[in-house]
C-alpha cells in the first residue's frame, strides 16, 4: 500500500505541474479525486538484548563473510540496508565520527552520527586495494546485489525466522527511544522528515513505561502505600 500511495502521490504532482504549465492536451489533473489506500503496515518488531546476543552468536559462523560486520552495523547506524550496502569509504569521516549519505530516500544527502561502537566495526573491516566500497563482495569488490540467503540461515540459526533486515532499524530506534532519547533525535539519526514516520519504529519497552509512570506518581509525592 505503501509503494501505490507513493506512485499516486507523484502521479498527482505530475499531473498538477503539468496544468500548471499548460502542457498541451493536459486542462486538468484526472488523479485528483484518487484517494490514497489507508497505510496499515506499521509492524512493530524489535530485537531484546537476549535476541540480539543470539543473533551476534551465529554471525561468525555465516557462509558470507562480511555478514558479521553488516548486521552490527546496520544495528548500531539505523540506516537503510542499501545505503550500507552501496557506501563508499569516501562518505565517513572516523576522525569526526559522522557518515554523510549523498542520496538518501527523501531525494537528499544527510549525515549520521557514528556511535563509537560503530567506529570500532568500521576499523576491523578488511580493506581491499582498488575497492572504493565499505562492506563489498570479497570476490567481486562490487556492492552485493543479494544477502538473503545468507541472512534466512542466521536468523534461522538464532531462532529468529521472522525477523527482517529492516527490523534492525526498528531496533536502534527502540534502543534510542528507550535509552531516554528524545523522538526528535532518534528522526534526525533515522533521517524522517516527519515525526509521525519515526513514532512506528520508537517501541517503547514495557519497562520504561512503567518507570515513567511511577516517575509521575513519585512526582505527585504519593507513595507505594496509596494515598494517605
Amino acid at each position: 500500500m505503501g509503494t501505490a500511495n507513493r506512485a499516486l502521490v507523484l502521479i498527482k504532482y505530475m499531473f498538477n505541474m503539468a496544468v500548471k504549465w499548460g502542457v498541451p492536451g493536459v486542462d486538468s489533473n484526472p488523479a485528483a479525486g484518487v484517494k490514497l489506500f489507508e497505510a496499515n503496515n506499521a509492524r512493530e518488531r524489535f530485537l531484546t538484548a537476549e535476541e540480539t546476543q543470539r543473533l551476534f552468536d551465529v554471525l561468525p559462523e555465516s557462509g558470507n563473510p562480511q555478514l558479521k560486520y553488516i548486521v552490527p552495523l546496520l544495528l548500531l547506524l539505523g540506516c537503510r540496508k542499501h545505503e550500507l550496502l552501496g557506501s563508499r569509504w569516501e562518505e565517513f569521516d572516523l576522525e569526526r565520527r559522522t557518515w554523510r549519505i549523498p542520496l538518501a530516500k527523501s531525494g537528499k544527502s544527510r549525515h549520521v552520527p557514528l556511535s563509537i561502537a560503530a567506529v570500532e566495526i568500521l576499523n576491523q573491516l578488511p580493506r581491499f586495494e582498488g575497492c572504493p566500497y565499505v562492506i563489498p563482495n570479497p570476490y567481486t569488490l562490487k556492492p552485493y546485489d543479494n544477502i538473503h540467503r545468507s541472512w534466512e540461515k542466521a536468523r534461522s540459526d538464532a531462532g529468529l525466522p521472522g525477523l527482517r533486515m529492516h527490523d534492525l532499524r526498528h531496533s536502534m530506534a527502540s534502543n534510542m527511544v528507550n535509552s531516554g532519547r528524545s523522538i526528535y533525535e532518534v528522526a534526525k539519526v533515522l533521517g524522517h522528515s516527519q515525526l509521525k514516520m519515526t513514532q512506528r519504529y520508537a517501541h517503547l519497552s514495557q519497562e520504561t513505561l512503567l518507570e515513567a509512570v511511577d516517575a509521575a506518581a513519585m512526582a505527585t509525592g504519593m507513595n507505594r502505600s496509596g494515598v494517605d
